[in-house]
């Protein structure tokens, strides 16, 4: 199947013509005939599959179709950098058609907001937000969604965990209750199935190539004390050139402390965080997208809502908690049919952890044995649970 075959408007058409986009994945040639018809849609697909396409073709279809001057879709997400990346999908795809989008997404001065405000009240065509800024513009009570037709829910799994039920239903409230809804998920559990009972109505289903990472990445892993990681980086990094690399860690202060040793030994690294503010993230990822910078050590702030191609390597320095956001931090590499490569560091702790990640994959990771000057490693037992944290006994103070 084509493109050409949907019978997009020609506009639209021309815009996928130019960026070279013939043949659709698998979640684009099932979902744009069902968002299409207008039907509400719950579809569940990983990360790299082009589920942004998926929804945002049939939008500007319609959009092009129709040539409307106030808000017709609301696009909720879970980040910041989810949200740009759909802004400028959308400018790109929507080139030739004329349709208008902003992203909405906190941080930066009152002129940002403004701009926001401006843009809400004179009705951009798409809006995409995430939940808590836009829930500060609607409680201000100028923001108008009465044409709004289209609402989708991209990450609606990630968008649970970070605790924004409240919000969305609360936005909700703002909303026709005649639309169509999308909600798009990486995973489904049986919290994402009664969200979506509350949201959608009559909704199709599509799952596509759940928790299963790309065919094209190759995986490793290496048992390893916390002490021996950075210097394992660097021995990984001086046996073979990586011209992109992201390095996930798990809490800030371990980002900060290996990009100083990155830095410190040659190497062109930065650092990505929630600490930093909005304008120096942007000013990070536009160095590590233009290639100025070849390694980004970041939280799992980008595992997902990410678009950079061409990421050789991916290191999981510490495992992530949820074995779903493994897949979708391997998923940052060998996107779009290309190769790369994911290694991951595996502490006597995380032994248990990892096995199940395989169990979810369905494969077995090869182990490679540390090199000669690092000495041993912990002795990889995957069948050893970790142990509990001890039990503190709460004393009650009597009356």
């Amino acid at each position: 199947m084509k493109f050409i075959d949907f019978n997009l408007e020609s506009s639209l058409q021309e815009g996928l013509d130019s960026m070279g986009f013939e043949t659709p994945t698998p979640i684009q040639e099932q979902a744009i005939p069902i968002i299409l018809t207008n039907k509400d849609l719950i579809a569940v697909a990983q990360t790299g599959t082009g589920k942004t396409a998926a929804f945002l073709l049939p939008i500007l279809h319609k959009l092009a179709s129709s040539q409307l001057d106030e808000t017709n879709t609301l696009i909720i997400v879970p980040t910041r950098e989810l949200a740009l990346q759909i802004d400028q999908a959308i400018q790109g795809l929507a080139y030739f058609t004329g349709a208008s989008s902003l992203a909405i997404y906190g941080g930066g001065d009152g002129h940002v907001f403004e701009n926001e405000k401006r843009a809400l009240t004179q009705g951009a065509n798409i809006i995409i937000a995430t939940p808590g800024r836009l829930m500060s513009h609607l409680n201000m009570g100028y923001v108008k969604f009465d044409k709004v037709q289209h609402l989708i829910l991209d990450e609606a799994d990630k968008m649970l965990d970070m605790g924004f039920v409240d919000d969305i239903l609360k936005i909700v409230t703002y909303l026709p209750k005649q639309r169509q809804s999308l909600m798009f998920s990486a995973t489904m559990p049986p919290a994402i199935k009664k969200f979506a009972q509350q949201l959608l109505h009559d909704p199709a289903e599509i799952a596509i190539a759940i928790s299963k990472p790309a065919a094209g990445v190759t995986q490793l892993a290496y048992s390893v004390y916390d002490g021996q990681k950075n210097e394992l980086i660097k021995s990984i990094l001086k046996e073979k050139t990586y011209s992109s690399i992201l390095i996930f860690s798990s809490t800030k202060e371990k980002v900060r402390i290996l990009n100083r040793e990155l830095n410190q030994a040659g190497l062109k690294s930065k650092a990505i965080h929630s600490g930093l503010e909005q304008e120096e993230r942007e000013e990070v990822l536009r160095s590590f997208k233009n290639k100025n910078t070849q390694i980004l050590v970041a939280t799992d702030i980008l595992s997902r809502g990410i678009d950079i191609e061409d990421i050789n390597l991916v290191i999981n320095y510490d495992l992530p908690n949820d074995a779903e956001d493994y897949i979708h931090r391997i998923g940052r590499t060998a996107r779009a049919a290309t190769k790369g490569e994911a290694i991951t560091f595996i502490n006597e702790k995380d032994a248990f952890k990892f096995h199940k990640i395989e169990q979810l994959m369905e494969r077995e990771v090869e182990k490679k044995a540390l090199p000669a000057h690092l000495g041993e490693g912990p002795l990889y037992n995957p069948k050893t649970k970790p142990p509990r944290p001890p039990f503190k006994k709460k004393f009650v103070k009597r009356k």
